[in-house]
């Protein structure tokens, strides 16, 4: 499915597609958040591809675990915490790995849904991240049982994202900024499972 050169082009198609839907992101967080979800998340992975060169030639582990560190340093808020416990924990998955197949690419997605939940004491249908994270891996491992390729199993996982990402719009967010606004906060679509969905479409698009 991909080797470590493959995952580090993938990183950097995702900084280029966070700095694309920066404004569309902080848009979403204006409602219900502080306002700055797409400039922290730009401002994280333009310092992850700034990182990438120095990540030539290192296992998959290796390379998404300084993604990781690299993106709590550097991202501020909530997400900065939970996307780099989510790629550093995927990273700890793929330990020492120089390829992943689907199965493993869905093992790192099953403990980087693991470390948010831990990290963010969210569950489903709370208006979180977690809202495109489930779908997505539930939808892709249902398309690759069934025999689907990576690609049609990663296009399921991104539609399945985008579809959480947009279910948000009608739950009350009981976590993070946005639970202070409450029932306000309905009809607008969760910044954190948005971002998500973009990477998840990046990988896709990948292949």
């Amino acid at each position: 499915m991909a080797d470590s050169q493959k995952v580090l082009e993938i990183l950097k198609a995702m900084s280029l597609r966070i700095e694309q839907e920066k404004d569309y992101l902080t848009e979403l967080d204006q409602p219900i958040g502080d306002s700055d979800h797409g400039i922290n998340m730009a401002r994280g992975f333009a310092a992850v591809e700034q990182k990438l060169p120095t990540l030539v030639g290192k296992d998959i582990g290796t390379i998404l675990k300084s993604v990781g560190m690299t993106l709590v340093s550097t991202v501020g808020g909530a997400s900065g915490p939970l996307y780099g416990t989510a790629f550093m924990k995927a990273g700890t998955a793929c330990a020492g790995k120089t390829e992943l197949n689907m199965t493993d690419f869905l093992s790192a997605l099953d403990a980087a849904v693991a470390g948010v939940q831990s990290r963010g004491h969210a569950e489903p249908e709370e208006a979180t991240m977690i809202d495109a994270m489930i779908p997505a891996v539930k939808a892709m491992k249902s398309a690759a049982a069934e025999g689907a390729s990576n690609r049609a199993a990663l296009d399921a996982g991104a539609a399945a994202a985008l579809a959480g990402a947009k279910h948000t719009k009608g739950l009350i967010a009981t976590k993070g900024r946005a639970c202070y606004v409450g029932e306000r906060g309905i009809g607008h679509q969760d910044p954190g499972a948005t971002s998500f969905t973009f990477l998840l479409e990046t990988i896709a698009e990948a292949f």
